[in-house]
């Protein structure tokens, strides 16, 4: 694996909803062995959380959207939105249950679904956090989705499902390096999804990802020349 892709499977894990269940709990002893004081995953204040999350995505997209930040519970709804999209600001748990950045309380990592990917692959996500606000294990966690795969209710994201990661102020986790690359994200079930079907991962082409296992969503990303701000990325990856 070349390390654009590595950088790039990094960056795409952050963002994957339901992880790879199948991993081993390998992060456990890492340098984030258990999860923090819940402040250190928090922002400074709601209106913060808010400003990151719309800045997923293009203000043309974002300042119309739904936005949910983080609470002692749960995530709850802080703007209503009206174009279907909903931004939000994921915390290191949306990782790879083995992933060594699982309890990093740096990672804050904004995205920005359509109605599509809303409805079908963030769910997931979003009870993740509430296990992990009530004390869930990672063992049990890990446990519990796999459950939810075997059982369908964790099952192939809808039709059209994507996401926009566009955002410079985001923290994707310490191997991603920081905000990483602004890139949008496709959501495919297994059946539609093989790489050489998108021409991914090969010299020169901008788009990257493909099957993470026993995830029911297969992830394919697009690197994309400018921040939701408008500012020119950096060039060169």
């Amino acid at each position: 694996m070349s390390n654009l892709l590595a950088k790039a499977l990094a960056s795409a894990s952050a963002a994957l909803i339901v992880s790879a269940a199948g991993q081993a709990l390998a992060g456990d002893q890492g340098v984030y062995p258990s999860m923090a004081p819940l402040a250190q995953y928090q922002l400074a204040s709601q209106a913060d959380e808010v400003a990151m999350a719309r800045s997923a995505a293009p203000a043309s997209i974002s300042g119309d959207a739904e936005v949910l930040t983080l609470s002692a519970l749960g995530y709850e709804t802080a703007a209503k939105g009206k174009n279907g999209f909903v931004c939000i600001v994921q915390r290191a748990w949306a990782n790879d249950f083995g992933d060594a950045d699982f309890w990093n309380p740096k990672v804050r990592s904004p995205n920005c679904f359509n109605a599509a990917a809303a409805r079908s692959v963030l769910p997931a996500y979003l009870e993740r956090t509430e296990w992990v606000l009530a004390g869930v294990s990672k063992a049990e966690m890990l446990a519990r989705t796999k459950a939810e795969i075997t059982s369908g209710r964790i099952g192939p994201p809808a039709l059209g499902a994507m996401c926009y990661m566009m955002s410079k102020d985001g923290y994707l986790g310490d191997q991603a390096g920081g905000h990483w690359h602004p890139h949008v994200m496709f959501y495919l079930p297994h059946s539609a999804a093989l790489p050489g079907v998108w021409g991914a991962n090969l010299p020169g082409v901008p788009v990257m990802g493909g099957d993470v296992g026993l995830d029911p969503a297969v992830v394919y990303f697009v690197i994309v020349a400018k921040w939701s701000d408008g500012t020119t990325a950096m060039a060169g990856m």
